[in-house]
């Protein structure tokens, strides 16, 4: 009985400290969310209407916020199919966008990304900026309901 014990505690001991060792493989709400975006990301780089359409919500929304001739702010709305359409006309490689997720948050149906970029044209420097995301849980896939953006050139790390 003693043996049996000891050998009991053995295994315990093991099996514990090799669960330990192991990674968590489950893929949890933050990283489906990030899956979303960078699949996004790769269709316009790819320039892949199919991926970017399999992304966005049917009701999305796309706004940038930037600066007119005279400097003033404004928000411009983009209808997401001119944006898609737009994208699909480039050659492959022409629009990279370099995010960087800063933020991830997640609360049932509802995800927010905050998202640092560096966008290249033809492989050279355009634009910084950061993307702000809202993506909704459609029957248990996320989807992009809204994406407002900034632009700028100037405070970029990238130049």
């Amino acid at each position: 009985m003693k043996h049996f014990f000891i050998v009991l505690t053995v295994l315990i001991y093991v099996g514990t400290a090799k669960a330990q060792q192991l990674p968590d493989k489950r893929e949890t709400a933050e990283d489906s969310v990030k899956a979303v975006i960078n699949k996004m990301f790769t269709g316009m780089k790819a320039a892949d209407p199919v991926i970017l359409k399999s992304s966005f919500a049917d009701s999305m929304v796309l706004q940038t916020i930037s600066r007119n001739k005279e400097g003033q702010l404004i928000v411009s709305n983009e209808d997401p199919a001119d944006f898609i359409n737009f994208i699909s006309n480039e050659s492959p490689g022409n629009a990279d966008e370099r995010i960087v997720f800063d933020v991830v948050k997640v609360d049932g149906p509802l995800a927010i990304a905050w998202t640092p970029y560096s966008f290249y044209y033809k492989g050279k420097f355009s634009h910084c900026g950061v993307n702000s995301f809202q993506l909704v849980r459609f029957n248990g896939e996320w989807k992009i309901q809204y994406l407002i953006d900034t632009r700028r050139k100037q405070g970029c790390n990238d130049k």
